[in-house]
């Protein structure tokens, strides 16, 4: 087990920011780590990394007891914090260098520039850090936390404040650290969980709400729709055999439904045996978006 959470408590006077929260993280997973403004997701990862000691509960991370091994632990993490604090100063390889040795890493300027072509910053590596986008930024920080070679990667909102360029960059970076990593983040931005994660934890007021595959998720939110559009106009009794109808005009119909397969079928099959004109057939089936907002609204 890569990641274990077991009752995990972080209190601020009295007010429970993580109340007693357990998950588990596989080997090789990418784990989407989602929740509100104020949920609990960064003051949870800050525990699992050592760097905020719990009320109570305890964080394991590769077999070592975070609580009673921070260093140990620490080796086998690495951390993208939300602020992401960066030596402006310093070139690329400078920063990454007095990374390495604090890691006490041997062979240095070999890790160092597979780290900065492993994360696509070999085009601005000779710039000093201040002068850098806030995308390539972020890869400078992505660098930091994979120059010690972790099992585990931790990454508290990694595509905040990027431009939909770099957020699909740095999405595609995460993607290939985790064939061979296990990855844990946290984002805002849920398509691009949607299309990074298989399972997702989402987290609201300090207690987890939801711990699934995301294709599970799906199914549980509200129901789908499909949307018929007809070329000329039918009576509504066409469709009684069909249950949530819902007409949006003369021409187009829409039917809620949590199987939009299964009514697409039903449609087409119709449309055969009326001789409809139909112009199009579409689902909108459930999104993330849908279930964040159904499980933390």
């Amino acid at each position: 087990m890569s990641i274990e959470v077991n009752n995990l408590v972080k209190l601020y006077g009295e007010q429970k920011a993580v109340n007693n929260i357990s998950f588990k993280v596989n080997k090789g997973e990418i784990v989407g780590f989602l929740g509100p403004n104020g949920a609990g997701k960064s003051t949870t990862m800050k525990m699992i990394t050592g760097y905020l000691q719990p009320t109570s509960g305890t964080a394991v991370v590769c077999d070592v007891k975070v609580n009673d091994n921070p260093m140990g632990s620490k080796q086998k993490i690495g951390y993208l914090p939300e602020s992401n604090a960066l030596y402006y100063d310093m070139y690329v390889r400078e920063y990454l260098a007095f990374i390495a040795e604090v890691h006490k890493i041997g062979n240095q300027k070999s890790k160092i520039e597979d780290v900065i072509q492993q994360v696509g910053l070999t085009p601005e590596a000779h710039k000093k850090i201040g002068q850098l986008s806030k995308g390539y930024k972020q890869r400078v920080g992505l660098a930091a936390a994979l120059i010690h070679d972790p099992e585990v990667l931790i990454l508290d909102e990694p595509t905040s404040g990027l431009d939909p360029n770099q957020i699909i960059e740095i999405r595609d970076v995460i993607k290939q650290l985790g064939l061979n990593k296990t990855v844990l983040f946290s984002s805002h931005i849920l398509q691009e969980v949607q299309a990074i994660c298989d399972r997702v934890i989402i987290i609201n007021k300090g207690t987890i709400v939801a711990d699934d595959q995301l294709s599970n998720l799906l199914k549980k939110v509200q129901a789908g729709e499909v949307i018929l559009e007809l070329k000329e106009e039918v009576d509504e009794s066409l469709f009684n055999s069909i249950q949530n109808c819902i007409r949006i005009n003369s021409t187009t119909w829409k039917f809620r439904t949590d199987n939009p397969d299964a009514v697409k079928k039903q449609l087409l099959q119709l449309s055969i045996e009326k001789n409809l004109n139909v112009l199009s057939l579409k689902s909108d089936e459930n999104s993330l978006e849908d279930v964040f907002r159904s499980l933390t609204s």
